[in-house]
């Protein structure tokens, strides 16, 4: 399968992102987004790897340059490789959820995604950040997580706590994260490319903190290409 061709068109204009080498391509939702934030998180430890398996990074986000450069600051994502989309056209050129769409404004609707309604598995997720995953990798060496259930594990509130960091640091500097509501709703996905532009991997997030298939390990559909590089 082929990428999408407004994808592959957008490519052309960004240096290092050309046929003829394996990409991994991020569509981050609005840079103010949970999804947006916790996946460059996740993604920033593995990008040696990504380096030296030859594979060529960038992130399509939903913003504007001062808020690109505040993500990139708070989430250690590196600037160059993070490009931004003052709306949605290219995610829906791309096939990507646009998010409920009920007619009465992008707050409504982003407040009835959160409760689940039209965001299949947001509130599982949700609920997995409180509850802990024993088969997902701690994030923080505080003794009150261990005290909180042991070690080597993602332990009970340690992802809430997570994105509740995440949380404070957007309220607090809202317009430039979000510098237009109305594209709140919108999802994002991942496109992994071959050299020859067809896909080796593609997922289109069904919902908030939808951006993995795996989201206790959301990086696995790397693990075949970079393996042998950490």
């Amino acid at each position: 399968m082929e990428a999408p061709t407004a994808l592959l068109e957008h490519l052309m204009g960004i240096r290092g992102m050309e046929t003829g080498q394996k990409r991994l391509v991020l569509m981050f939702s609005q840079l103010g987004d949970f999804d947006s934030l916790e996946y460059a998180q996740a993604l920033v430890p593995v990008l040696p790897a990504l380096d030296q398996a030859g594979i060529r990074l960038a992130a399509i986000g939903i913003g504007d340059e001062v808020g690109a450069d505040r993500f990139s600051l708070f989430t250690k994502f590196p600037r160059e490789c993070l490009h931004v989309q003052a709306n949605a056209d290219l995610h829906r050129a791309c096939g990507l959820y646009e998010g409920l769409q009920t007619g009465v404004g992008a707050w409504p609707d982003l407040l009835l995604m959160c409760a689940g309604l039209g965001s299949p598995g947001t509130l599982v997720e949700v609920f997995r950040g409180y509850r802990g995953d024993r088969s997902a990798s701690q994030r923080f060496k505080h003794p009150l997580f261990r005290l909180a259930g042991g070690e080597g594990f993602l332990r009970p509130f340690e992802l809430a706590t997570v994105r509740l960091n995440n949380m404070v640091e957007v309220l607090g500097r809202w317009r430039q994260y979000v510098p237009d509501d109305r594209w709140m709703c919108q999802r994002g996905g991942t496109f992994l490319l071959d050299a020859d532009n067809s896909c080796l991997y593609v997922h289109r997030d069904p919902g908030i903190l939808g951006f993995s298939e795996t989201m206790n390990q959301p990086l696995s559909y790397l693990d075949p290409f970079i393996a042998g590089c950490h």
